[in-house]
């Protein structure tokens, strides 16, 4: 009988890697394990920054499905490790960046933290959705608001 993988393809992909695994600020460290995939994907395709709102869309449901499996394995509603959350709604918050500005990437990176910790409405209440689409819902809404804010400086900018 073949033996249960050590890490299942769920974690691997909840905790992003093994980011969320880390033993500070988990949340950030899954935000910048976003980020290393995201840039260079960006800069090796020459991709415009708004396709990381299309592969944040397309990683929902694996992500919710593994945010799932993730608590039932680690026996929690929302375990620190699963950080493919804050994968989704750091890439939607930097497909407002401007392309490869990394002003812009910083600034991305800060606004969501701010969002995601900060969860103003309706983050919070997304978050009380059941299972994995609670876990991804109210980063979903940090991210959307981190992307809002992010033109609005893009704006401001341009004046």
């Amino acid at each position: 009988m073949p033996s249960k993988p050590a890490w299942p393809l769920s974690i691997w992909l909840a905790s992003w890697g093994g980011s969320g695994f880390s033993p500070v600020a988990p949340g950030t460290a899954g935000s910048l394990g976003a980020i290393l995939v995201a840039w260079p994907l960006l800069v090796l395709t020459a991709w415009p920054a708004w396709t990381l709102a299309v592969a944040a869309l397309l990683l929902l449901l694996p992500g919710v499905w593994a945010s799932n499996r993730a608590c039932e394995h680690f026996g929690e509603k929302d375990p620190q490790a699963v950080v493919v959350d804050e994968v989704l709604g750091q890439w939607l918050t930097l497909a407002a960046a401007p392309g490869r500005q990394w002003k812009y990437w910083l600034a991305g990176l800060a606004l969501f933290r701010l969002f995601d910790i900060w969860k103003p409405f309706p983050a919070r209440a997304a978050e009380r959705l059941p299972g994995g689409w609670g876990i991804v819902a109210d980063d979903l809404v940090a991210g959307v608001y981190g992307a809002v804010v992010l033109f609005g400086l893009r704006w401001l900018n341009s004046k």
